[in-house]
C-alpha cells in the first residue's frame, strides 16, 4: 500500500458519477440518501415490535434491528464520503465494543467504509492544482499520476514528482467538500438517535458536535501542513516512527514527501500476525501518548488506516488534519489521577475527578462506587503487560451502556472541554488495540508518556 489520507482501497479508474464541482453524488441525492435512513429504521423498529408481539425474544429482535440498521447506515455513509464518511470512520474505531453477534455480520461493511469513490476527472484535478498552486504549477510539480492511488472523505491523493526530484504525495481537496461536509454533519446530527442504536455506549451526539467544531481546521490544509511539519521535525530521527516532510501546501492542496508502505494497522487487524499486532500496537499507542509532551500536539484521528507499516519496519503516520494543541503536554492532573485509580485510592480518584471538572459541583457520589466504576477502565495499566481484546472492550461498553451496572454512575460524569479530544483519542486508541488483539506493555508506556503516573510496583 502507498501513502493514504485514510485507510482506503485503490481508487477505481472506472467512469465517474461525480459532477465536475462536487463530491461523489450531488447535494440532492446526498440529502435523500441520509433522509431515508430514519425511514428505514422506523420500518425495522415496527417489524421488531411485530416480532415481539409474535413471541420472538427481545434480545433477538434488538440484535436484528441493530444488524439491519448497521448494514444500511454504514453502506450509505461509505458511499457518500464527506461528513458522512467522517462519521463512519469515527464510529468504526469503536466496532470492537459491539456485541459479537451484532458486529460480525457487518464488520466487512465497516471495513469498506473507505472504499474509494470514483476519482475526480483529470481536468478537474488540473484545475484545482492551477487554482491552488498557480498557472505555472507544472514547473514545480513536474509529474503527477492521473489516477489517485488513494481517495478518502474530503480529498484524494496522487503520486507525483517535485521539481527537485523528490517523489511526493499530492492531496487534493474535492471541489465542494466544505459545503458537503457541513451539510452532512448538520443532517446527521438530526439522526444521532438512530446512529446511537448501533452502539449504545457511544455518545454519538457529542461525537457529531465535536466533528462539526473541527470542520474548519480539517478543511484548511495549511493548518494540517503546519502540524505535520512539526511532527516530522520531532520524529525525524526516531528509530520506530516516521512522519513525512511537508513540501508545499495551500488551503486545498497539500504536497508531502511520498511515504512508501507495505500495509497498515487496518490490514494487520484483518490478517496480521500476532507478533506484528503486538509490535505495531505498542508503537501506535506510544506515539499517541508521547506526542503531547514531545510535540505539544496530539494526533486526534486514531483511525488505523492513518498508521502505515514501512518497508524498514517503522510505523509511518499520516493525516494531521485533526490535532489537539497541548503546548504544555497532557494535563498535569492526569498522571496523579491515573496513579490513584490504579492503586485503588477511592477518595483520591473522586477528589481528582471533581478537581478536573469531571464531577460538577454539588454532584454526590460514593467514592467506592466511583473507584469501582473507574477500575476496569484502568485495568490495562495494572499489570506489566495487558492483552487487549474485543471481549474485554465489550464488557466495558455493556457495563456503562444502556442497562449496564455503571450507567447510573456514567450519567453523573461530565467531560470537560479540554479533555474532549484526549478522551476521544484514548477511547479510540484502546478500541484499535482491541481490534488488533495486541498484547502491550501498557503500564510502562504510560510511565514513559504521562507525567506524574507512578504506579506502585
Amino acid at each position: 500500500m502507498t501513502h493514504d489520507e485514510d485507510e482506503v482501497e485503490p481508487a477505481d479508474g472506472g467512469s465517474s458519477r461525480r459532477s465536475r464541482s462536487s463530491l461523489p453524488v450531488g447535494a440532492f441525492t446526498r440529502g435523500a440518501k441520509l433522509a431515508a435512513l430514519p425511514v428505514g429504521f422506523a420500518g425495522r423498529t415496527a417489524l421488531g415490535v411485530g416480532r415481539r408481539i409474535g413471541g420472538a425474544p427481545a434480545d433477538a429482535v434488538v440484535t436484528e434491528v441493530q444488524r439491519r440498521t448497521a448494514e444500511q447506515v454504514f453502506t450509505v455513509l461509505g458511499q457518500l464520503k464527506g461528513g458522512a464518511m467522517k462519521v463512519g470512520q469515527a464510529m468504526s474505531i469503536f466496532e470492537a465494543a459491539l456485541p459479537e453477534e451484532i458486529a460480525a455480520p457487518y464488520r466487512e461493511t465497516l471495513t469498506k467504509l473507505q472504499d474509494a469513490a470514483p476519482p475526480m476527472p483529470v481536468a478537474v484535478v488540473h484545475r484545482q492544482l492551477a487554482a491552488e498552486l498557480g498557472e505555472d504549477w507544472r514547473e514545480r510539480l513536474v509529474e503527477i499520476g492521473d489516477q489517485p492511488p488513494a481517495a478518502a472523505s474530503i480529498g484524494q491523493v496522487h503520486r507525483g514528482r517535485w521539481h527537485d526530484g523528490r517523489e511526493v504525495a499530492v492531496k487534493i481537496q474535492y471541489p465542494g467538500a466544505a459545503k458537503a461536509l457541513r451539510s452532512d454533519l448538520r443532517q446527521l446530527s438530526r439522526i444521532s438517535r438512530l446512529l446511537g442504536v448501533l452502539a449504545p455506549g457511544i455518545d454519538v451526539k457529542a461525537l457529531l458536535a465535536e466533528l462539526e467544531e473541527r470542520v474548519v481546521e480539517e478543511l484548511d490544509y495549511r493548518l494540517e501542513a503546519t502540524a505535520q511539519q512539526r511532527f516530522h521535525e520531532e520524529y525525524r530521527d526516531d528509530p520506530d516512527l516516521m512522519v513525512p516532510a511537508v513540501v508545499d501546501g495551500t488551503e486545498r492542496v497539500l504536497v508531502s514527501e511520498w511515504m512508501e508502505s507495505t500495509s497498515s494497522l487496518a490490514e494487520l487487524i484483518r490478517s496480521g500476525s500476532q507478533a506484528d499486532r503486538d509490535l505495531y500496537g505498542s508503537r501506535y499507542v506510544r506515539f499517541l501518548l508521547a506526542s503531547p509532551d514531545r510535540v505539544g500536539m496530539l494526533h486526534a484521528d486514531p483511525h488505523p488506516g492513518n498508521f502505515r507499516i514501512l518497508p524498514d519496519g517503522r510505523l509511518g503516520i499520516v493525516d494531521f488534519g485533526a490535532v489537539a494543541h497541548l503546548p504544555d503536554g497532557l494535563p498535569r492532573a492526569l498522571g496523579p489521577l491515573l496513579t490513584a485509580a490504579v492503586s485503588g485510592d477511592a477518595a483520591a480518584v473522586t477528589d481528582g475527578l471533581r478537581g478536573e471538572g469531571f464531577l460538577r459541583p454539588g454532584t454526590k457520589i460514593d467514592p467506592e462506587v466511583m473507584a469501582a466504576y473507574v477500575a476496569p477502565f484502568v485495568e490495562p495499566a495494572v499489570a506489566e503487560e495487558f492483552t487487549f481484546s474485543r471481549a474485554w472492550l465489550r464488557d466495558q461498553a455493556t457495563r456503562v451502556g444502556l442497562g449496564g451496572e455503571g450507567m447510573s454512575t456514567s450519567l453523573k460524569i461530565n467531560l470537560p472541554p479540554e479533555y474532549l479530544l484526549i478522551h476521544r483519542v484514548w477511547i479510540g486508541g484502546v478500541g484499535v488495540l482491541c481490534q488488533l488483539g495486541a498484547t502491550a506493555p501498557f503500564r510502562s508506556i504510560l510511565e514513559e508518556s504521562v507525567p506524574g503516573f507512578i504506579p506502585s510496583s
